[in-house]
């Protein structure tokens, strides 16, 4: 039978990710707008407004519809903010981010995945995200931003990425260690940096920032 995407798009919003504490307008109205069935891989289709975390290629993933609403809304974002998000996956939360704010830059380790969101992101008409192929140990980190998104969860937030924040800047993402890990959202206050715990979570790390092994007699 086929699937009336927009009923279900709908559904996504006001029964999962509004429940959950998401009630900024802007961000569910990005979140009704942007057609998440278009940005999974094809064979989950079906699936793009289950409460799911879905698989991309190399072992990435999208996160839950209700995860990625709550993390939009702790950027609180401004029409006039120019983004940083670390690591594109999809695309998905890119062409939010675009709805959202002024300009955008995602970093994608994957070209191949970098290529097609950025395909995705383009077949929307968001001229304002751009996406490189590009690991973000290895990102030059030229300019300042309003905001900055993490894609993934890392063991300590990245001393290099709260140095890319504009004064008054935020910095939101998933850190510590599995299974038990914590949103925060880093701001960039006059006195430096305060973090606010947003919820517990459990995501995949980015490459390279996951906890170092411990060693065990």
């Amino acid at each position: 039978m086929p699937i009336d995407f927009n009923q279900a798009r709908h559904a996504m919003v006001e029964q999962q990710v509004r429940p959950w504490e998401v009630l900024d307008r802007r961000v569910l109205e990005a979140l009704s707008a942007v057609p998440r069935e278009d940005f999974v891989p094809p064979q989950h289709r079906r699936l793009a407004f289950a409460d799911l975390a879905l698989p991309l290629a190399h072992g990435e993933s999208m996160f839950k519809p209700v995860v990625e609403g709550r993390l939009l809304q702790a950027l609180d974002l401004a029409p006039t903010d120019e983004v940083l998000e670390i690591g594109a996956g999809s695309g998905f939360l890119s062409a939010c981010l675009g709805r959202l704010a002024r300009s955008v830059l995602a970093l994608e380790r994957h070209a191949d995945l970098a290529a097609a969101a950025r395909q995705r992101v383009a077949a929307q008409g968001y001229g304002n995200v751009r996406i490189e192929a590009c690991h973000l140990d290895h990102w030059d980190g030229a300019g300042r931003f309003d905001a900055i998104l993490l894609g993934g969860a890392v063991a300590e937030l990245p001393a290099r990425c709260i140095g890319w924040l504009r004064p008054g800047g935020r910095l939101v993402g998933v850190r510590g260690e599995a299974p038990a890990q914590e949103a925060v959202c880093l701001r960039l206050g006059a006195d430096g940096p305060i973090v606010e715990s947003l919820f517990e979570t459990d995501l995949p790390y980015l490459d390279g920032h996951a906890p170092r092994a411990r060693f065990r007699l």
